[in-house]
């Protein structure tokens, strides 16, 4: 056997124990009412059959089913577990934790990251088996392993491969748990792709190095293609562990206002003075606004179609996001912008907020 067969399956053995499978339930009338949808009862014989009448609705309200479910790790002896964000949204879910040697537990949910796909959930149980987290930096051609509850069905299912690159940009469908809720199309910035094999239910599990630590939480897969899959880093999850830790909730600095990173194409297709910087813009959320109202970009004074050009002296450009640069920055730190306006370079400060 070779030594690099016999490292992944020592890895495999250390990190195993820690992982966690988290099934998501709703109760039978929740999902049926879920399933329905506008419709009504009665319109849609085909789904769950239709009411039994030998079930009360009291029964209803207190069976359970599983709508699906994705993966975790243990981080701290005393039950605290990593996950997805996506995994856990649903806020009217029951959720409950599966480990390594079979056991179950309900699950609290501890916080949930506001920018971040990470989430961060409670178990009452003691004397865990952890993994621990990276401190070292990760390069592209670097060899990784995730292992997570693959399809919702086979725990503890283990891949191997490379980091294919780092600070990718990308869009992700996210949904409720695997298998659950419709999926959102969330923007994620700043994430590790692999080209280990990730597959639904694989969401909130570890991406592990060849020392057995994590270096990334597996969250996204792009659909149609092979061998490309996303992570979150674990600095993320460190960072929001620590805010747990000494705040009690995950604590995030806001802005308040929506943008575009300019580059030359977009500049020449509508014509702007310039081309880097971030374009304040409505987005196609009907109701949305370029700046929230009472938010520090309001108090500031700025306005849908100024071009924020820098952060306390720091040009932005596509590979200096303004989302990334805020999110270096805490909550309560005074910022100075440049900004461009009618043909004028102006300056603002302005005091960052905690995100709610």
């Amino acid at each position: 056997m070779q030594s690099d067969e016999k490292q992944t399956i020592e890895i495999v053995k250390k990190v195993t124990p820690a992982v966690v499978s988290i099934g998501v339930s709703k109760s039978l009338a929740q999902v049926k009412e879920m399933a329905l949808g506008p419709f009504g009862p009665g319109l849609s014989p085909f789904l769950f059959g239709g009411r039994n009448p030998e079930v009360k609705i009291d029964d209803e309200e207190n069976q359970k089913v599983k709508i699906g479910g994705g993966s975790g790790f243990i981080v701290d002896p005393d039950g605290i577990i990593l996950t997805n964000k996506h995994v856990v949204i649903d806020q009217e879910a029951e959720y409950t934790v599966v480990t390594n040697d079979e056991k179950e537990y309900p699950a609290k949910i501890l916080s949930r990251d506001p920018v971040n796909d990470i989430a961060i959930l409670k178990i009452d149980a003691k004397n865990l088996p952890t993994v621990k987290l990276s401190n070292s930096k990760i390069e592209p051609g670097q060899t990784v392993l995730a292992i997570g509850n693959a399809l919702g069905l086979f725990s503890n299912t283990v891949s191997k491969g490379i980091v294919s690159g780092l600070a990718r940009k990308i869009s992700a469908a996210m949904g409720g748990a695997e298998g659950g809720e419709q999926p959102q199309v969330e923007e994620l910035r700043g994430v590790i792709q692999t080209d280990v094999a990730i597959n639904q239910g694989n969401s909130g599990g570890p991406l592990i190095n060849t020392e057995g630590e994590v270096v990334g939480i597996n969250t996204a897969v792009i659909f149609g293609a092979q061998n490309i899959g996303f992570s979150i880093p674990v600095e993320w999850a460190k960072r929001d562990l620590t805010d747990l830790h000494k705040f009690g909730r995950i604590i995030r600095p806001y802005i308040g206002l929506r943008y575009i990173m300019l580059n030359k194409d977009i500049q020449r297709r509508y014509r702007l003075p310039v081309d880097c910087g971030a374009l304040i813009a409505q987005d196609h959320i009907p109701g949305s606004h370029a700046v929230v109202k009472n938010s520090p970009a309001d108090k500031a004074g700025l306005k849908e179609n100024d071009i924020i050009l820098e952060i306390n002296g720091k040009k932005l450009d596509e590979k200096s996001d303004l989302g990334d640069s805020i999110q270096l920055l805490k909550a309560g730190d005074e910022i100075e912008l440049a900004y461009f306006r009618k043909d004028k370079t102006q300056k603002t400060n302005l005091v960052l907020e905690e995100r709610k």
